[in-house]
């Protein structure tokens, strides 16, 4: 999951947990979904940034022998 997905995986949480205001829905409750989505996309959000910072990219400097010279 990418930094994209997260951040809209927060969107739609926090709006389904604090902007909707739905009086009665059979068998779902939409601010638990909200809860859950938002705590998804968090996670999602610092797992992204953990991993993407020891990935490298293609500026990366390269020391080893066979270095594409």
């Amino acid at each position: 999951m990418g930094i994209g997905v997260s951040i809209l995986l927060v969107a739609a949480g926090a709006i389904l947990a604090w902007a909707v205001n739905i009086g009665a829905t059979s068998g779902v409750n939409l601010h638990t979904i909200g809860y859950i989505l938002l705590g998804v996309g968090l996670f999602g959000l610092v797992m992204s940034m953990i991993f993407w910072s020891s990935w490298g990219g293609p500026g990366r400097a390269r020391g080893g022998p066979y270095d594409g010279v």
